[in-house]
C-alpha cells in the first residue's frame, strides 16, 4: 500500500534540508546502528545461508527507482500452454539474520525503514540491505523464490514457494522499462509486464479493488524559494505493483489454508473518512458525482494533472485503519481481508524495509512444506501486530511532520499572501478550528477562523509558515 512520497533535493545545508535533518535529532530517529549490530552484519554478509536449490539459469530483472540499491525483488515472467508463469525472488533476510541476535534485535527496535524527503533510515544495516542481501545485478542471492501459476486471464491456478540461489541478470527502472515495452523493443520477460499487469488490473476491478497510484511530490530550491512538482507514476509502476499484490495474495491464502500466519487487514473505511475525501475534492474541482463510487472515481484520475495528484495523495488517509492480524492453530480471525485490495493479504515482498515480511515468508515455506513454522517465527507472532503498529506510528509521525516542514517551506515566503481555499475539516470540539485545501498550490494547512464553512470555498490569508520552527496557519479573510 503507497504511503505519502516527497522528494526533496539540494545540498545537505540547505536550510530545508538542515531541517530534516534537525527533525530527525528532534524525533530520536537512529543515525547509525550500534557497533555489535554492523559487526554482525559484517560477519553475515560473508557467510549466509546458502539453499541447496539453484535457480540461477533463471534470467531474473529487478525493477526499482534509478537509485535504489535495496532490492528486494527480482521477476522473471514468461508465457505457459494456458497462460503465464511468474517467478517473483524475495530477497531472503533469515539467511542473514540469526533470530536472537544484535541484528535480529535491532530490527525489532526499528520495525521498518523510515523514508525522509531528503534519505532514508534503513531496517538493516547497509552492508546487507543494499549489498549482501539486495537482489543486485549479476550477484548469486539467497531468496524466497515464489513461483505463481495464471490462466489466461491472470487468475492463480497453482502456487509454490522455495528457498533458492537466483541471479538478477539486469537492475532496470520504470521509465526505461516503459519506453521498452511502448515501443515493442523489450525482451519477452519484460514485455509481459504489460500483459500480465493489466489481466490484474481487470481482476481487481472486477473483484472491487483499489491501486492508488500515488504520485511523488517533488520541491525544489528555485531562485531562493521553493517550487512544488508532482511525479506521476507509470503505467509499468502500477504493473509491478500488481505482482507485488499478486503474491501477497498468494501468501495469504497459503496462510488461512495452513491455519497459522500474519495478514494485513483493513476494515471499510468509515462514511465520516469518505466524506471527508468528498469535500478535498470540492476544494480541489474534482467532479465526484454522488452515484460514482469511490473506486471507480480513482480509476477515472490522472496522476500527472497536479489536482487529481493531490487528491490522490489525500487518499491515503483511507489506509490508516490498516493493521497486522496474527492467528495459530486454525483459529482464523473474524476479519481476514484488507479492503483496498479486496481480498486477503499480507506483507511479504520487502523484507529488507518491513520487520512482517520475514515472519510472513517463513509461514509460507512451512505451510508448502506441510510443517509447522519454526518455534522462533511462533514465539513472536503474538507480540508482532503490536510492535508492528509502533513502527506504523513513528513513521506516520515522521510522514506528518515531513509534510508540515516541506510546506512551511513552500510558502515561508508568502506571509500576508490571500489564497483560494475550501475547508475540508472541522474540529468537532473547537469549531473555530480546522484545515484547508488551498486551490493552488496543493497544500493542506490548519486554520483558525470564528466561522469556517466545512465543505465551501473561502479566501484564507497565511499567517504563519517557518521550517523547522512554526508550521503553516491560515486565518480566515
Amino acid at each position: 500500500m503507497p504511503r505519502r512520497k516527497i522528494r526533496v533535493t539540494g545540498a545537505p545545508e540547505a536550510p530545508l534540508r538542515a531541517a530534516l535533518a534537525a527533525l530527525r535529532t528532534e524525533l530520536g530517529i537512529p543515525q547509525d546502528f550500534p557497533p555489535p549490530v554492523r559487526e554482525e552484519a559484517e560477519r553475515a554478509a560473508k557467510a549466509p545461508a546458502v539453499p541447496s536449490y539453484d535457480a540461477t539459469d533463471i534470467p531474473f530483472f529487478t525493477l526499482d527507482p534509478p537509485a535504489s540499491l535495496d532490492l528486494d525483488q527480482a521477476t522473471h515472467l514468461s508465457r505457459r500452454a494456458a497462460g503465464y508463469r511468474v517467478r517473483y525472488a524475495i530477497a531472503d533476510v533469515p539467511a542473514f539474520v540469526a533470530p536472537g541476535g544484535a541484528l535480529d534485535a535491532e530490527a525489532h527496535r526499528r520495525v521498518n525503514t523510515l523514508y525522509f524527503p531528503d534519505e532514508k533510515v534503513p531496517l538493516h544495516p547497509v552492508v546487507l540491505s543494499e549489498g549482501a542481501a539486495s537482489l543486485l545485478p549479476d550477484r548469486v542471492r539467497p531468496a524466497v523464490l515464489w513461483t505463481i501459476d495464471l490462466d489466461a486471464d491472470g487468475r492463480t491456478t497453482a502456487v509454490d514457494v522455495r528457498r533458492a540461489l537466483v541471479r538478477s541478470r539486469v537492475k532496470l527502472d520504470y521509465a526505461r522499462v516503459q519506453r521498452q515495452i511502448d515501443a515493442g523493443t523489450a525482451e519477452e520477460p519484460v514485455a509481459l509486464l504489460r500483459e500480465i499487469g493489466e489481466a490484474r488490473e481487470r481482476l481487481e476491478v472486477e473483484r472491487g479493488g483499489i491501486s492508488l497510484n500515488v504520485p511523488e511530490q517533488e520541491i525544489t530550491a528555485q531562485d531562493h524559494t521553493y517550487v512544488l512538482g508532482y511525479r506521476a507514476p507509470l503505467p509499468a509502476d502500477g504493473w509491478n505493483a500488481q505482482l507485488s499484490l499478486l503474491t501477497g495474495m498468494a501468501a495469504a491464502e497459503l496462510m488461512l489454508a495452513h491455519g497459522t500466519g500474519v495478514l494485513r487487514t483493513l476494515p471499510a473505511a468509515p462514511d465520516g473518512a469518505v466524506a471527508r475525501l468528498r469535500r478535498t475534492a470540492t476544494a480541489l474541482h474534482i467532479d465526484w458525482p454522488h452515484h460514482v463510487s469511490y473506486a471507480a472515481l480513482i480509476r477515472s484520475l490522472d496522476p500527472s494533472d497536479p489536482r487529481d495528484a493531490a487528491f490522490l495523495q489525500e487518499c491515503t488517509t483511507l489506509l490508516r485503519g490498516a493493521g497486522y492480524t496474527v492467528f495459530t492453530g486454525g483459529d482464523l480471525p473474524a476479519i481476514t481481508t484488507h479492503a483496498a485490495v479486496a481480498a486477503p493479504y499480507t506483507h511479504c515482498t520487502a523484507p529488507l524495509r518491513r520487520l512482517a515480511d520475514r515472519y510472513a515468508a517463513e509461514i509460507c515455506l512451512a505451510a508448502v512444506a506441510d510443517q509447522t513454522p519454526p518455534d522462533w517465527v511462533l514465539a513472536a507472532l503474538d507480540t508482532l501486530p503490536r510492535r508492528m503498529a509502533d513502527g506504523a506510528r513513528i513513521a506516520g509521525t515522521v510522514e506528518r511532520e515531513c509534510i508540515d516542514l516541506v510546506e512551511a517551506a513552500l510558502l515561508k515566503d508568502r506571509i500576508g499572501d490571500v489564497f483560494e481555499a475550501c475547508v475540508v475539516d472541522v474540529e468537532e470540539r473547537r469549531p473555530t478550528v480546522g484545515t484547508v485545501q488551498l486551490i493552488s498550490p496543493a497544500v493542506i494547512g490548519r486554520i483558525e477562523g470564528d466561522h469556517l464553512p466545512l465543505g465551501e470555498r473561502l479566501r484564507v490569508r497565511l499567517a504563519q509558515a517557518e521550517p523547522g520552527t512554526s508550521k503553516i496557519l491560515f486565518t480566515a479573510v
